[in-house]
């Protein structure tokens, strides 16, 4: 419980962007399909998937909802830093996939940068409780693009 005492609700706005900056593709997938759009198969991971998008949900309320009382404000760290590595590398792997390029470099890079961002955005909040959905979503997101389009 101690853990627990370290945190409050409130709302973390950054949170909130950083899911939506990553969502901008998908939402646009979403309207305009891509050349060789392999990503609108059938998926035959349904269980990794469903508990991807369970921790999902817990990652992005865990980011937004639960603040650190022990977080520095929100400044241009090394770990911030990498966040935007990690969503320029995303986006790059967006605008490849829409090239008609479907390799495993882009499917990884579809996959691992977003985790990461979110990996290193809950580590520079000093959101430890967000690490756990994240790394499962993680792993569920890495499952699905392996076995559906790698392997």
């Amino acid at each position: 419980m101690n853990l627990l005492k370290k945190y409050r609700f409130g709302f973390d706005i950054w949170g909130l962007l950083l899911f939506m900056a990553i969502m901008i593709p998908n939402f646009i997938w979403f309207g305009i399909p891509a050349p060789n759009d392999v990503l609108r198969a059938d998926s035959v991971t349904e269980i990794f998937d469903t508990a991807a998008s369970v921790c999902q949900v817990l990652m992005v309320m865990i980011l937004c909802a639960l603040i650190n009382r022990e977080r520095e404000k929100i400044s241009m760290t090394p770990l911030i830093i990498a966040v935007f590595i990690c969503c320029i590398l995303y986006y790059t792997s967006w605008v490849m996939y829409y090239f008609g390029l479907t390799n495993a470099a882009v499917i990884l890079g579809l996959t691992i940068p977003p985790c990461l961002a979110f990996l290193l955005f809950a580590v520079d909040r000093k959101n430890r409780i967000a690490v756990i959905p994240i790394t499962v979503f993680t792993i569920c997101h890495l499952v699905y693009g392996i076995v559906n389009f790698i392997v």
